[in-house]
């Protein structure tokens, strides 16, 4: 391990890393390490305490509090949008389920399409970004999309399918999404730092997103919305990752056989459940990207290993996860 620590070292150096690593074995913290700045104005490092967003890395978080809905009864997973939307978003089809929804096959056009022809660093949101901090006010951006094509038809990655999921959840249970995921998840997890922050009322230990690993100081204050929603945007730790991966896996957060249908594939090409992207039969991976944020964590149920990189840079992650996943895998 002190070799792996190394290397991990000369790589977070040559690649000016910013962010945080943590490798645990069998529930065990292996190795923890941070580096660069999580203020650059001020010179305040990262640490392995910081808080930092994991951008889509939520979808699973959105996922289990959905499927926990599911446990109570107050949702099926062939509930359709439509019968919980109302008159809202008329261009998502009236036979679109929940089940279409949590596995990127519902077909719904997107309001931040992944296909498009833009850089991570675009600013590419279509309203002011501070008009952006409950569910409900992402309406009129998610509404105005064709669909793509009929639900069921094929796997194609939806932002916006999984902010409508948020709002199903919202208006079913009576409870504003982000308080739905700490209750539904956080709070069984054991995840105490982790949380939608405002990302223009940051606290101390949350770490700033910035647009390159290089010095600039540009920050993505005005690149994503102000708080996240159903499709990326918790805060969290690396401690907190590792809490919600021991946590998921003891059903302490929706019962075995719930977990088993989300971490079954739904969509061969590629591997993805209902929240989760599923690498093979045993490894499971959380995933995000976008201005100033990039995060992997991956848990290998057969080898009980697991590892997690997050970056308060757009790429900064990348390097060191793929050079994780080639070192722990086999």
């Amino acid at each position: 391990m002190q070799s792996l620590g190394r290397e991990i070292d000369e790589l977070a150096a040559t690649h000016a890393f910013s962010g945080v690593v943590r490798i645990d074995r069998d529930d065990e913290p292996e190795l923890a390490k941070a580096y660069g700045l999580a203020h650059r104005g001020h010179e305040i490092p990262n640490t392995v305490d910081t808080q930092f967003a994991i951008a889509s890395g939520a979808k699973g978080f959105t996922a289990l509090a959905v499927v926990s809905l599911i446990e109570e009864g107050a949702l099926e997973f062939s509930t359709t949008a439509r019968s919980v939307l109302g008159q809202d978003l008329p261009l998502i089809g009236d036979d679109v389920t929940v089940e279409h929804l949590l596995s990127h096959r519902s077909g719904i056009g997107d309001y931040l399409d992944e296909d498009a022809d833009y850089e991570i660093t675009d600013y590419v949101m279509p309203v002011p970004v501070h008009e952006l901090a409950t569910t409900e006010q992402y309406l009129e951006i998610l509404d105005g999309h064709e669909a793509k094509f009929a639900p069921g038809e094929q796997f194609s990655y939806c932002n916006g399918g999984y902010v409508v999921l948020a709002l199903i959840a919202e208006r079913t249970s009576g409870i504003p999404f982000h308080e739905l995921v700490r209750q539904r998840v956080c709070k069984r997890a054991g995840m105490d730092d982790s949380e939608f922050l405002r990302s223009d009322e940051l606290p101390g230990r949350a770490a700033i997103g910035y647009l390159t690993n290089d010095a600039g100081s540009r920050t993505n204050v005005l690149h994503l919305p102000v708080r996240g929603s159903g499709d990326g945007g918790i805060y969290s730790t690396v401690a907190d990752i590792s809490s919600f991966w021991s946590s998921l896996f003891a059903g302490r957060i929706v019962s075995a056989d719930s977990l088993a249908e989300m971490v079954r594939p739904h969509s061969e090409a590629p591997g993805y459940g209902l929240g989760f992207w599923l690498d093979d039969s045993d490894v499971v991976r959380l995933e995000g990207y976008d201005a100033g944020v990039s995060f992997r964590s991956v848990h290998d149920l057969g080898r009980t290993i697991r590892y997690t990189v997050i970056s308060n840079t757009s790429d900064g992650a990348w390097p060191l996860a793929r050079f994780l996943a080639e070192k722990l895998s086999g």
